[in-house]
């Protein structure tokens, strides 16, 4: 099948397409710039990594005339959109409107050209922080401005495609963490390590769902692939390692610290405050030996990953 994705040089877009291509697919992946354009060094190197797997297509983005150009050329039968405006997604202020406004761009113009070109499914990737998305407390709210627009984005895009006829899958991301990612947590508490260094866990009360990215991958790419073409809608949430945020640190340290062979020491903090809703997961458990994925191998190329990057 012919792919077109947006989202490509991200953490999981990286993944997504690589397990996409795995699969047998053909897939064109939309970059905003070459690698090199790319500030950051992970992006940059995940940017280059996927043109030994995918057709790539600079300078355009979803929904600009370059983007709707190449759609309209493209014969796609799927289009999956991962991309979605994260510019400071952590702050308060986040614009969620204008997010929506750049996630949705000229949607309607979108989706009549890829139904131009005989398209007719559609992957829509969401989040857990979105209001009303897998299982949590205090009502599963929305978790954030970036998880308002991210919900608001999914309803203006099965509007339309409940409209146009087309057959739309919602894929729902927790928490990913595995090789090629951003400096986020599980680095922090890694990096450490590697440093010889005891790293501290400051909300360890917070129930959360953590996933390897190989696994999340392996699921997308299985979604994706199975999406039907008859009008309508599937969501789907995979779980991952649903507990606190205390005991997925001490997973962590329990399975590297073999791989390692360091103590992978780690300081759980007493947590008194809950700014952000107590607990927030996916529902949907993947079948692991249906897709293929082995867990311990999943360990193995984590700390690979970690221990190459120490030493070059």
């Amino acid at each position: 099948m012919k792919i077109l994705f947006t989202g490509a040089s991200s953490f999981t877009g990286y993944w997504f397409v690589r397990e996409l291509a795995a699969a047998g697919h053909e897939v064109t992946a939309v970059f905003r710039g070459k690698p090199g354009d790319y500030p950051d060094e992970v992006r940059r190197k995940r940017a280059a990594l996927l043109t030994d797997v995918c057709r790539p297509a600079y300078g355009c983005s979803f929904g600009d005339d370059a983007f709707l150009s190449l759609v309209r050329e493209g014969g796609f039968g799927l289009l999956c959109h991962h991309a979605a405006d994260v510019t400071n997604y952590k702050s308060p202020d986040f614009d969620a409107v204008g997010a929506v406004a750049n996630n949705t761009r000229n949607l309607p113009s979108v989706l009549a050209a890829f139904q131009e070109g005989g398209g007719r499914r559609i992957v829509l990737t969401g989040s857990a922080f979105e209001g009303g998305e897998g299982a949590g407390s205090q009502g599963s709210p929305d978790f954030s401005p970036y998880g308002f627009s991210k919900r608001l984005t999914a309803e203006v895009f099965r509007f339309y495609c409940d409209r146009d006829g087309l057959s739309l899958g919602k894929f729902v991301i927790p928490n990913p963490f595995g090789p090629y990612e951003e400096p986020r947590y599980t680095a922090y508490l890694i990096k450490n390590w590697l440093a010889g260094k005891t790293p501290s866990c400051s909300n360890p009360l917070y129930v959360r769902d953590n996933i390897h990215v190989s696994l999340l991958a392996k699921v997308y790419a299985r979604f994706a692939s199975e999406l039907p073409e008859a009008p309508g809608f599937l969501r789907i949430n995979p779980l991952g390692y649903a507990e606190s945020q205390g005991a997925f640190t001490l997973r962590l340290a329990q399975e590297l610290r073999p791989r390692f062979k360091l103590p992978c020491e780690v300081e759980l903090k007493k947590q008194t405050a809950f700014p952000e809703p107590r607990v927030r997961i996916n529902t949907d458990i993947p079948d692991a030996d249906a897709l293929g994925w082995d867990e311990s191998a999943a360990w193995d190329e984590l700390a690979e990953y970690y221990l190459q990057g120490q030493a070059g």
